[in-house]
């Protein structure tokens, strides 16, 4: 079996920059320290596994996809509710039906509200590339003859997509919602497979919960790198049971100052 796998989930300047549109308060130094992790163990990391947060403009989760009784679009960080579109506070600009199931669906699973958060990695944009210095020793560990893979999430306009695995409320009807049994299946040849990337709050967490769920055999095999990871700010314990649960299950929690 191969041996030492990293999943890096959306290292990407709209989270890592500091200038980012959603920029996730020292992301920019997990990032460095995992690219040092990267270049310090070249030799003996086999894979590296990499999920792009990937919007359209009109997304879900962003303003331009909402609108209130004058067509002004909410600000970044409004919660809006079942309840709010059905008083007609918020309404959809597209497919209203579909958008207010997936709203009762998401309050229903009681985890996440829903949350409009400023435009960010836009497909094609710069927000969306890979947070340069962490590019950059990824193409480092590629000239030992090794390749990385990325995986786009969040593409289907409809619902969140926080886990890299699948999408908050997957659609039957859009495999790129539904879980994803070719990353799972990939990541399942390593004997080891550490977790970092950003934010350790949202897309994090839920990448862990989703792999606990779904893929427990894979989950045994997952090392949290907990330096490489922060949270969203106003966010920083929403995650805390995941990983609490995590350790109770005996997932190996490290940093990056260890070496493979």
């Amino acid at each position: 079996m191969k041996k030492n796998a990293l999943l890096i989930i959306d290292p990407q300047n709209s989270f890592c920059h500091p200038g980012g549109s959603l920029f996730v308060q020292n992301a920019d130094k997990d990032m460095e320290r995992l690219a040092k992790w990267i270049l310090d163990n070249q030799q003996n990391l086999d894979f590296i596994g990499i999920t792009l947060d990937s919007h359209q403009p009109n997304d879900i989760a962003h303003p331009s996809f909402w609108q209130d009784k004058n067509g002004k679009f909410p600000a970044p960080f409004t919660m809006i509710s079942a309840e709010d579109v059905e008083k007609g506070i918020w309404s959809p600009r597209f497919d209203p039906k579909r958008c207010l199931d997936y709203l009762k669906s998401l309050e229903a699973q009681g985890e996440f509200k829903h949350i409009i958060w400023p435009e960010h990695c836009v497909i094609g944009s710069e927000g969306a590339a890979i947070y340069e210095p962490l590019m950059n020793a990824i193409i480092e560990w590629t000239k030992k003859g090794k390749f990385y893979q990325t995986v786009a999430k969040g593409t289907y306009p409809f619902s969140e997509h926080f886990g890299a695995f699948q999408a908050q409320i997957p659609d039957p009807k859009r495999p790129e919602t539904q879980l994803n049994q070719g990353l799972i299946k990939t990541l399942e040849e390593y004997q080891n497979v550490y977790l970092a990337g950003e934010a350790r709050s949202h897309c994090v967490a839920t990448s862990l919960k989703q792999v606990i769920t779904e893929a427990p055999s894979l989950a045994s095999k997952f090392v949290i790198l907990e330096d490489a990871m922060s949270n969203v700010t106003g966010f920083e314990t929403i995650a805390d049971p995941i990983y609490l649960k995590a350790k109770q299950k005996g997932i190996r929690f490290s940093t990056t100052n260890e070496k493979l």
